[in-house]
């Protein structure tokens, strides 16, 4: 599904205006870049029925901003939940049945000097 996902959101050119590419999957070392995204934790639970096999993945992704106000990661939030509202990604294993927002959380952290937009998604996997 992080595969997926993460080569979703490269091929988006919005997306990639918004940030530069800065997405990754692991806090940058050294000096991270100003703004950039990060696929979080992920938790997945058994969603097998009579008919099929699956799994239900609860899935966060962040936007990380040393901006002014919250305003630069609201864009950047709005436009990753566009890209994927309607994904056809492309799964290892797999077929993606659905994937639905579920919340989002914005705070400031680092001192009040770094903003975090936490958004959490719910994406249901059939086995194929």
């Amino acid at each position: 599904m992080q595969t997926a996902i993460y080569a979703h959101l490269q091929a988006d050119a919005a997306l990639q205006a918004l940030v530069g590419g800065a997405i990754y999957d692991a806090i940058p070392p050294a000096t991270p870049p100003a703004t950039y995204i990060l696929l979080g934790a992920e938790q997945v639970r058994e969603r097998s029925d009579v008919t099929s096999r699956g799994a239900e993945h609860s899935l966060t992704i962040s936007v990380v901003t040393n901006a002014t106000g919250f305003l630069a990661a609201k864009e950047i939030a709005v436009r990753l939940c566009e890209v994927l509202d309607a994904p056809a990604l492309v799964l290892t294993r797999g077929r993606l049945v659905g994937l639905w927002f579920e919340r989002a959380e914005a705070r400031r952290i680092e001192g009040d000097q770094t903003r975090r937009i936490d958004l959490r998604f719910r994406a249901l996997v059939e086995d194929a």
